[in-house]
């Protein structure tokens, strides 16, 4: 059964995203202001920036999530498991990883498997496989996933926002597949209200967005005349 929208605490699903690569230090860390201010659960970013954040939110319950093999994920494993490594040591507290869509698109299921299993043992922190909906069947979806479970990670994600974003479809598809085991961020266009609720209705559990700020200013806004 959905959660009436009317009890869905935005705030705590909404993971605060800046992955513009052109974002300075000074962007780094108002991204972390917000987070703070809002009591967002994670703010995700560049490799580059992560040292900025972890300065910033030291001590702070808020999780730092960098990306791997971002945005295309036609990395070699080596590749992606010195960039995973590299990030943690640097303060990364959550990982979101790119699949390598070739190997979903051959059936090349142990190859990937053996990928993503191997950053999920190294690195020993929460990994989100990026699935990148927009350019996957419904069958090659349903692969990937699997595949991500058995690997051992925390979260399925729907998208980089680079080739499309999150639809509700798409979520409740991963929903039927994980059945509550593992989490599932949504991200990409993710713009309103409407939208978050939604994607929320048909299982995400993160939210990712650079429109976070707008999104709470949106719901205080409309808290003395909610129409949804």
């Amino acid at each position: 059964m959905a959660i009436p929208a009317n009890e869905i605490d935005l705030a705590r699903y909404l993971e605060h995203s800046l992955l513009h690569p052109a974002a300075t230090a000074a962007q780094v860390k108002e991204c972390c202001e917000a987070a703070v201010q809002f009591d967002f659960p994670a703010v995700c970013l560049y490799p580059t920036a992560i040292k900025t954040a972890r300065d910033y939110l030291h001590q702070r319950p808020i999780q730092i999530c960098s990306v791997v093999g971002f945005p295309a994920g036609a990395h070699t494993t080596a590749t992606k498991l010195y960039e995973a490594q590299e990030a943690v040591e640097n303060g990364a507290t959550e990982l979101d990883v790119m699949l390598n869509l070739a190997l979903v698109k051959m059936g090349e299921s142990e190859k990937l498997y053996q990928e993503v299993a191997q950053i999920v043992e190294l690195t020993k922190v929460p990994i989100k496989g990026i699935l990148e909906t927009a350019l996957l069947t419904d069958t090659e979806k349903r692969l990937a996933a699997e595949i991500c479970l058995d690997a051992g990670v925390s979260y399925l994600k729907t998208s980089t926002g680079w080739f499309g974003g999150a639809t509700v479809a798409d979520v409740k598809l991963l929903h039927g597949i994980t059945k509550g085991r593992i989490g599932i961020k949504a991200a990409g266009g993710i713009k309103t209200v409407d939208q978050a609720i939604a994607l929320i209705q048909a299982g995400a559990t993160r939210l990712g967005t650079s429109r976070s700020i707008k999104i709470m200013q949106e719901r205080e806004q409309a808290s003395d005349n909610p129409t949804w």
